[in-house]
């Protein structure tokens, strides 16, 4: 195939007359965190303005080991100046940073095999792994033609520590050449996008580190970090054409681009959003025209996409609609870049999931024209494809069969039953979308406030305080107190970054203090998630109505300045995985671990059954299981959460939302919601309890990634005492073990029809806990799983009427009944032995 000629001379010279514009964007972002080293160098290396510092500048970042050794050339022909030194390691070896901002972090390493004497480095087997990913396994440059390596990560850092380990394998030794640990803007990459196929949404890209496999300059030149405002290189697309002459390249003046809201220099330079390919031949009759890029993929993988667009080529809006396509299933239908946009010329993006096509292992990407346009062209600006680590490749028990590649396969003909209601949908959607012409990006908009049963009521109220006026929100509705944007400003130090608790899909979580110093939790939304309202609302709607001790409390809410923030009781003791693994915190004794999951256990039969109907919570996990000061354990994190089915229904069908190594496969396969998808979550929660790991871990043994298939497979054969936590070994009495890991295996049944209510997990753990207690008297039946010796099962009953009721929902302030309920089943075995 003939490699088609472009003319660059005008895009050159737009690069030389505008390139200024890119250094003043550069400035635009400043990270927090920039850790450029060069391993094994003596001195600094500049490299295209940036100083990479050696690894022995600061002990702190070489945490050294036995056999490390150091290998440097000078007046190399090597392409790199970070190329002419490393440090080699016979042992494992680690780099440890300081991190001072939380949040998504480059990770970027250098490898190139300089001649050495002594170990021969083109067969050196490379493992580099942090606490949570395997960013490379086995590599070695044996039999690879080239010899230079460059690997670039994108990850979430949640600790103030982040270490990167090299290990040397197969009895060989490891190097590295040089490393970035670099801060990346939190938004830049949402905790949302849309899987294909079948068309869903999904939630959980915070919890996954992506590995960037191609990002390409389409119908551009290359452009190296220093024309990047995060120092990234976007290489051209003409390699991966699939017919050189079905595309002509397109360009405009990169100072004609004009950025809105939700896009920035950050998300991609101008220089890429002001270059394109458009269609070879425009306005041809022939609709199956497309203009496709075929990119070879790892097929056992699972990808994050990311398409650019901007009209570069419409001199007026609507000009220009087009469909987009991934794998031949269609992504976008009908895309009319300048009613997203408000305007030409302003660049948008979309984010997919996705895997290698079914008959080969690429991934194809394609634009082609819509059989309503006026007008038959297509463009593509620029195309980033991330391999998703660790969670997405383990993302249910059975993705390490043979049968993994074909997940999303299946889930198309699953998805196909619903295929009309999405496609309505879409043209919904579409339509909304277009009477929106005017508006030039996604704002939030502030909550309805009609005071009407479905709404907010909200009222302000001005005060004299010290006898000055100022505006205090003294207002509370419904659905709790209305707090002030200057208020919520006053609580946290204006969201001061030593207050920041964590980060989730939703936004940041700082520690606040109110006027009275009353401890809070704020929950601050980021304005470019696209489920932010969404979430905003439904968590507002479920708390408001819900009163229980083993849920977290909602406070309030503020919605001005197109703010949507949410304010909670503040929960002393954090999330419950903070206690079982990665930080330095205590562990946990057998005893509290179990008060705990009662106590979480008691707060989604709550959710399950005391209402008029139910509430399914839909993201069951160890961060969303807060403690407070006294260990109480509280259900957290009602985003998601989804309106059971009706008495005369037996699920609610709905996309798949959740988190991946929690999500109840059935749920995944059918997108079909029942209560008992929370319990399957609940068992793998319970097995991280059991195990302080967590549901999934790549750096572990294939059969040890995914930890529920994991565990099952131990408590099938009796032994779960084999994979407890060590720290609880030897003091766990094995009859409350044993039904502690029954209960838990019934939770993970693949079928939900098989696993048990959560009225019944919760009578099983109160029963561990009895054993626990009781355990200096053996006349306990140990082998009963489903009653107590002489005391027949009596399930929690839902909860009745005579209690309190908030919208609709029953409710109590005061649980203590349920627990007396709940008690009332054990109080014979105060004394068992008097039975």
């Amino acid at each position: 195939m003939e490699m088609k000629m472009v003319n660059w001379v005008p895009l050159l010279s737009c690069l030389l007359i505008f390139g200024f514009l890119a250094n003043d964007c550069s400035a635009a972002f400043t990270p927090i965190d920039n850790y450029l080293i060069a391993c094994g160098s003596s001195q600094n290396v500049s490299i295209e303005g940036q100083i990479f510092v050696p690894d022995s500048h600061q002990p702190s970042f070489l945490l050294k080991s036995q056999g490390d050794t150091v290998v440097g050339v000078s007046n190399s022909s090597v392409v790199s100046p970070i190329y002419q030194s490393l440090r080699v390691f016979t042992t494992p070896s680690s780099y440890r940073f300081n991190i001072r901002q939380t949040g998504r972090h480059w990770v970027r390493l250098y490898f190139h095999p300089l001649p050495n004497s002594v170990h021969d480095l083109n067969s050196a087997s490379i493992t580099a792994i942090t606490d949570k990913f395997v960013l490379l396994s086995n590599f070695t440059f044996k039999n690879q033609k080239d010899p230079y390596l460059f690997k670039e990560y994108i990850v979430n850092m949640t600790s103030d520590t982040f270490i990167v380990n090299f290990v040397p394998s197969n009895n060989s030794v490891a190097f590295v050449n040089g490393i970035e640990v670099v801060s990346v803007p939190d938004d830049l990459i949402l905790d949302q996008a849309l899987v294909l196929p079948p068309s869903a949404p999904f939630n959980g890209l915070s919890d996954c580190a992506l590995e960037t496999v191609y990002r390409l300059n389409v119908g551009g030149p290359l452009l190296t970090p220093k024309n990047d405002t995060l120092g990234r290189t976007w290489k051209n697309d003409w390699s991966y054409l699939h017919v050189n002459g079905s595309a002509v390249n397109v360009s405009v003046s990169p100072g004609t681009i004009n950025y809105h809201v939700g896009v920035t220099p950050e998300t991609a330079p101008n220089l890429v959003y002001a270059t394109a390919e458009a269609m070879g031949n425009a306005n041809v009759l022939n609709l199956n025209f497309n203009i496709t890029w075929v990119l070879p993929v790892d097929p056992s993988s699972i990808y994050f996409i990311r398409l650019h667009f901007c009209d570069i080529i419409s001199s007026a809006m609507n000009e220009l609609v087009f469909n987009v396509y991934i794998n031949s299933s269609i992504a976008i239908a009908s895309l009319d870049l300048s009613t997203k946009t408000g305007d030409v010329k302003v660049p948008y993006y979309k984010d997919f999931i996705s895997n290698s096509s079914s008959d080969s292992d690429t991934i194809s990407i394609s634009v082609g024209p819509d059989m309503l346009a006026e007008i038959t062209n297509a463009s593509l600006n620029g195309l980033e494809i991330m391999k998703i680590m660790s969670s997405v490749d383990h993302l249910l028990p059975s993705l390490h069969s043979k049968k993994s590649k074909m997940v999303i396969i299946i889930g198309a003909a699953v998805g196909s039953l619903t295929a009309f209601g999405l496609i309505t949908l879409c043209y919904c959607c579409f339509v909304a979308r277009r009477s929106k012409a005017s508006h030039h990006g996604h704002l939030w908009l502030p909550l309805p406030l009609h005071g009407n049963s479905h709404t907010m009521t909200k009222v302000s109220t001005v005060s004299q305080k010290s006898g000055t006026a100022s505006c205090i929100s003294l207002a509370s509705s419904s659905h709790g107190r209305v707090f002030t944007f200057q208020e919520i400003m006053d609580s946290t130090n204006k969201f001061d970054e030593s207050l920041l608790l964590g980060v989730g899909g939703f936004g940041k979580v700082y520690k606040g203090t109110l006027e009275d110093g009353t401890g809070v939790a704020v929950k601050r939304g980021n304005p470019r998630s696209e489920q932010g309202l969404a979430e905003f609302h439904t968590e507002i709607e479920m708390l408001s109505k819900l009163r229980h001790r083993h849920l977290v409390s909602l406070i309030g809410y503020c919605d001005e300045r197109s703010e949507m923030i949410l304010v909670y009781e503040y929960m002393a003791n954090g999330p419950l995985r903070s206690h079982l693994y990665g930080t330095d915190l205590p562990p946990l004794s057998w005893k509290q671990r179990l008060e705990i999951c009662i106590g979480a256990a008691r707060g989604l039969h709550y959710l399950h059954t005391g209402a008029t109907q139910s509430i399914i919570h839909r993201d069951v996990k160890t961060t969303n299981i807060l403690l407070d000061e006294n260990y109480v354990a509280k259900v957290a994190d009602f985003g998601l959460s989804k309106t059971g089915p009706a008495l005369d229904q037996t699920h609610v069908s709905t996309a798949v939302k959740g988190s991946f190594g929690y999500l109840d496969p059935e749920y995944f396969r059918r997108q079909q919601l029942t209560e008992k998808s929370d319990v399957y979550s609940f068992g793998v929660v319970l097995m991280e309890v059991l195990c302080s790991r967590p549901a999934l871990n790549p750096i572990l043994p294939r059969e040890q990634v995914n930890i529920a298939e994991w565990a099952m497979s131990w408590q099938k054969k009796g032994m779960l005492d084999h994979i407890m936590d060590q720290y609880l070994v030897g003091k766990v009495i094995p009859a409350s073990l044993r039904k502690f890991g029954e209960t838990a295996e019934k939770c993970l049944a693949e079928q939900g029809v098989d696993r048990p209510t959560m009225g019944d997990v919760l009578w099983n753990l109160e029963y561990a806990l009895q054993l626990e207690e009781t355990s200096a008297l053996t006349d306990v039946d140990e082998n009963s799983t489903n009653h107590i010796a002489d005391i027949p099962l009596t399930p929690l009953e839902p909860f009745n009427n005579s209690m309190s009721m908030i919208g609709g929902v029953n409710s109590s302030t005061d649980d203590d009944a349920e627990d007396a309920a709940t008690s009332a089943v054990f109080s014979q075995l105060v004394n068992p032995r008097g039975r």
